[in-house]
């Protein structure tokens, strides 16, 4: 990897969280939630890609970057689930007991 190849990937990384702060920034409070269970697949990738960086790393310094962004992207995969499934748990009906009919 030349300077300017490490150059190009910093832009894209700085600009990048600079989109992401300013998108996350706008979103109201309440669609945190759903947005958030939403976007599991996008923590998959994350996944994913950190699997492909520890098949093309030769050095310990890339396993050890893989195997953060794997468990952090595996973190915010289950997170999302666990997530949602108590957001549609608010949703169900509670059950009635029969002393109230």
């Amino acid at each position: 990897m030349n300077n300017l190849d490490l150059l190009t990937a910093i832009t894209v990384f700085v600009l990048s969280v600079l989109v992401g702060i300013e998108v996350i920034s706008k979103v109201p409070a309440t669609l945190h939630t759903p947005l958030m269970s939403g976007s599991n697949s996008v923590h998959g990738i994350v996944v994913i890609g950190a699997m492909l960086i520890a098949a093309e790393s030769h050095t310990w310094l890339g396993y050890v970057l893989a195997f953060v962004a794997m468990a952090f992207g595996a973190m915010n995969v289950v997170g999302g689930y666990v997530v949602t499934d108590r957001m549609l748990e608010m949703f169900k009906a509670r059950p009635t007991s029969e002393k109230e009919v």
